[in-house]
């Protein structure tokens, strides 16, 4: 706390001393709207042409100059897409002159409604930013160009997003590991609701209750230090962005070829200015998802004598329905001149139904033959040899799992300004939850085939999709009275839950000179933060059970033909109108239910002290940042001893027993974050950036809970808690050239230098770690480094110079390329203490080259966008057993289609449609120089259409 202290004391000092700077001058202050006085303009650029002072307009539209000697001048508003406007204006040597601009063609609401309004608004933002940035943003009537988070950031330049079930979920920034961002909602850092990441699935959040997404790049002092990708700033609507209410419904609908069903899409949305000074802005959307995969996987591959096979095959389907509802409610007051507070809260919540049903062989007590592409395998015994074991098994098993998901965030905050001092203030909660209870997760059914005539045949020769065919005695094969019940994992309870509160203060004060605008700014933050997971998972078995009393629904999967498999519903069904008759397996409980627990105390005070040079020309901001970071970590030692096993403190097990021992460690540690922003305005179509800056990212709270699982054998998976943050320091360069009209040509160098990235050690001998024994683990441990370094270039125009019907041509074009490498543990190591070989990879969700183009048609009552997104393939997983067993990720384009059409002011039909070319998920390693399936799905294409009526 003492460096803390000494910081939090200069910057207490130093405003101490520069508050009692007297004014000398008068003081300029207006708003900027567009031409049609629907909305506020934030971001447009005000210059006071004589003397070179600048500002941009605020959140609002609203813009101020302090200290503005007495005289007169001429004061132009620039906005993207906009003409400049110029007024001459007198100002007093006391008091304020109010000068107010409205940009745009005169009744035109080209800034206000449609892809062009939003694109002038994004560019807008990105030339008046501190730092390296990319925004996208909604237009006056609420529209965003996709159906999630996620999905909007797929279309900027840097970002790749990896699908969960043909839906965007994670966000990689610059080839990063989605862990090594940070999301905030209104200021507001959003905890992870899964229990093992830091990483916030951003499919949870509907883009409907969204007014813009941030995504910047790099950091200044003020800011939270917690990202090495970006910083994805989220936020919702406010009455004062607005200068006409509005009011908007939306009533719609969602079809997916393959499921065939039609699911409601709903919204509602508000801004409300009550007085001039007091205003209400909220929304809710309800959007209800059925679809269809159809999936295979295989894993555990060989390589034989030259036959390269996959020991388990999986055939699988899933019905799946997704339920978000996300709502917003935001207040909004000016006290006084000097004062603005807002109260906003958002609630999101994300309901996963998900039916899998699936077909597995397992083959790797079989005996294999076959050819090339094509091995066969067999369960025939040789009786002359007493040992041999051959048996295949096959597993028909259904999946019924209801997942919640939960974001809930709460801030109140302000801002007052006294002349040249300024106060920024916010108390902030928020929590995030996942929560399944009572799902039957899965029931699994099993056939034991020996010694029976069965054979199992593959063809590869379509890798994306290998077929299988049985030969020989089928008849038990195909009667659902062969299999019988295996286990049922019962969830009882998973519970995770991430929850924070925080404060801030942030002081400045600015002094006006000839040659600029220079403000000294400091400030402190305090982030109080716990993240806990508490797990019940039950395993039941039953000796008289088939797979025959649960038959329904026949298999959806239009791959193979899976029958029978378990009906959707029966097998939950069965097992609770039955449960008194299973036997509860005590031993696997215990050990499941203890062995995923933990709690981890997360306390971040952080404090900074920043300097701010600002004219027409230059911006340079420069300082420094300190973060103490106080871990209380809680888990638990699970040990499961056979019967007959000594038993640690003397004695022997009478049975199978499962010993549970708390374990608990505290560490804190701290880091001063240095950086540097400078923007470089030569002329105002030309900007250039550059930024330095250190920062970090702690690592992955389920990595760090003293967790130690051991097994009957004292194999162990193992917990860290001595893992030390992500470390890196980071380089920014960046040109921007704003054309005339609507567009923009961009280009931007970034490199990256990591330490201790986080790696997983494979321990093949016995040792200790933390006091327990082992013989064999698995644990974290911080690599040596990662490099990351590549460029970003974006197209960005509205082709209003071609003649005709052609002036509402759109064009949006974005490449990235990335070159990222780290080092990871190589197999495997002796014990703990040996000292590991590394071996350099890509890192992780990372591709090499991504673009995405958009061409957009944009006139009167018609909006058009034919959007295409490419991302090259990358690797997804490291494996220990070495380099050709690493999963990799195939490339990916998708092409997605959407049209609006304003029947009229007040009335648009829209429609989407979504994945067009039915864009599918592939998943490899490289054994044997080939590819060879390891996941491969397919979703078909879906639409969405509508009405959005607007008040």
């Amino acid at each position: 706390m003492t460096r803390f202290s000494l910081l939090s004391g200069a910057a207490g000092i130093a405003f101490a001393a520069i508050a009692s700077a007297p004014a000398i001058a008068g003081e300029v202050r207006g708003t900027v709207v567009d031409a049609s006085e629907t909305i506020a303009l934030r971001a447009a650029q005000i210059e006071i042409e004589e003397i070179g002072r600048q500002v941009n307009s605020e959140r609002g539209g609203t813009f101020d100059f302090g200290e503005v000697p007495a005289g007169t001048y001429t004061i132009t508003a620039r906005y993207v897409g906009a003409d400049p406007v110029s007024q001459r204006v007198t100002v007093p040597e006391t008091g304020a002159v109010t000068v107010n601009f409205a940009l745009g063609q005169s009744g035109s609401q080209i800034l206000v409604v449609g892809q062009g309004a939003s694109q002038a608004s994004a560019l807008s933002r990105k030339r008046a930013a501190d730092g390296v940035s990319d925004v996208l943003t909604r237009d006056a009537i609420g529209q965003f160009p996709d159906q999630n988070v996620a999905e909007s950031l797929r279309r900027l330049p840097g970002i790749n997003v990896l699908n969960d079930q043909g839906e965007g979920r994670f966000v990689a920034v610059r080839g990063l590991d989605p862990n090594l961002n940070a999301t905030s909602v209104n200021g507001v850092r959003i905890p992870s609701p899964e229990g093992d990441i830091r990483g916030v699935a951003l499919d949870v959040i509907s883009s409907e209750i969204i007014e813009s997404i941030e995504v910047k790049k790099s950091l200044t002092p003020d800011m939270d230090a917690d990202t090495i990708g970006a910083s994805i700033e989220i936020n919702t609507t406010s009455a004062f962005d607005r200068k006409e209410d509005l009011y908007v419904v939306k009533l719609g609908g969602s079809y997916n070829e393959l499921r065939d069903t039609l699911t409601p899409d709903l919204g509602a949305d508000f801004a409300a200015k009550l007085t001039d000074n007091f205003g209400v802005s909220g929304g809710i959307s309800y959007y209800n998802r059925e679809f269809q995969t159809d999936n295979v996987e295989a894993d555990d591959w060989t390589e034989d004598d030259g036959l390269i096979y996959a020991e388990e095959v999986q055939y699988r389907d899933y019905l799946v329905e997704r339920e978000r509802i996300s709502a917003t409610l935001g207040f909004d007051a000016r006290v006084g001149s000097s004062t603005e507070l807002y109260l906003r809260g958002v609630f999101s919540q994300f309901d996963d139904q998900e039916f899998r049903r699936r077909l597995t062989f397992d083959l790797g007590d079989a005996n294999v033959s076959g050819s090339g592409l094509n091995p066969v395998f067999d369960d025939i015994r040789d009786p002359a040899d007493p040992d041999d074991e051959a048996a295949i098994a096959v597993e028909r098993d259904v999946k019924d799992r209801f997942e919640r998901q939960r974001i809930r965030t709460v801030t109140f905050g302000g801002e007052s300004q006294w002349g040249g001092l300024k106060a920024e203030y916010a108390l902030a909660w928020a929590k995030s939850s996942e929560r399944e209870n009572g799902s039957v997760d899965p029931t699994i059914f099993v056939g034991e085939f020996e010694d029976s005539g069965l054979g199992v045949g593959f063809d590869y020769a379509d890798e994306r999709r290998p077929r299988f065919n049985v030969t020989g005695n089928t008849a038990d094969f195909f009667d659902p009275s062969f299999y019988e019940l295996d286990e049922i994992e019962f969830t009882a309870l998973s519970d995770a839950e991430d929850e924070e509160f925080s404060g801030r203060l942030d002081l400045g004060y600015e002094w006006f000179t000839d040659a600029g605008t220079l403000t000294v700014q400091g400030g402190a933050k305090a982030r109080l933060r716990e993240k806990r997971f508490n797990g019940e998972i039950e395993f039941y078995e039953r000796d008289d059970y088939t797979l025959a009393d649960v038959l329904g629904e026949g298999p959806s999967n239009t791959l193979e033909n899976l029958a029978p498999l378990p009906g959707l519903t029966q097998a939950t069904d069965f097992f609770r109108d039955n449960f008194a008759s299973f036997e509860l397996n005590a031993v696997d409980t215990a050990l499941d239910s203890a062995n995923g627990d933990y709690s981890v105390e997360e306390d971040i005070l952080a404090g900074y002290l920043l300097g701010r040079f600002e004219n027409d020309q230059w911006l340079v901001i420069g300082g420094v940042r300190y973060e103490r970071t106080d871990n209380r970590l809680s888990g638990f030692e699970t040990a499961l001893f056979e019967e007959g096993q000594d038993l640690p403190g003397g004695g022997v097990a009478d049975d199978d027993t499962v010993i549970v021992t708390p374990v608990e460690f505290e560490r804190d540690y701290d880091h001063w974050l240095p950086s540097l922003n400078i923007r470089y305005t030569p002329m105002p179509e030309f900007v250039m950036r550059f930024a330095g800056y250190r920062s970090i990212v702690r690592p992955n709270l389920e990595q760090l809970a003293p967790r130690f699982e051991l097994d009957e054998n004292r194999e162990a998976v193992i917990g860290n808690p001595t893992l030390e943050p992500f470390e890196a320091w980071n380089l920014d360069a960046s040109f921007e050239y704003y054309m005339t009209g609507n567009g923009a040509i961009t280009a931007a160098f970034f490199y990256k230098d990591i330490d201790n990235y986080v790696t997983t050690l494979v321990l093949d001998q016995p040792g200790s770690i933390f006091g327990v024994d082992y013989e064999q683990g698995e644990t974290f441990v911080n690599g040596p480094a990662a490099e990351i370094f590549g460029i970003e270039l974006g197209f960005y125009q509205r082709l209003d110079f071609l003649p005709g019907f052609l002036d509402g041509l759109l064009v949006q074009a974005n490449y990235t390329y990335t070159d990222a490498s780290g080092l990871v543990a190589d197999g495997e190591v002796g014990d703990i203490t040996a000292a590991p070989t590394f071996r350099e990879i890509p890192l992780p969700a990372t591709s090499e080259n991504t673009f995405n183009v958009a061409l957009g048609y944009d006139k009167g009552p018609v909006s058009l966008r034919l959007a295409g997104t490419y991302r090259d393939g990358f690797l997804d997983e490291v494996n220990a057993d070495g380099p050709e067993f690493d999963r990799f990720t195939d490339s990916l384009f998708q092409l997605d289609f959407t049209a609006r059409y304003r029947v009229t002011d007040k009335v648009q039909v829209y429609f989407d449609w979504i994945n067009i070319n039915d864009a599918e998920f592939y998943a490899f390693n490289r054994l044997g120089g080939r590819q060879n399936i390891l996941q491969f799905e397919r979703y078909n294409w879906t639409m969405k259409g509508g009405v959005r009526l607007n008040f």
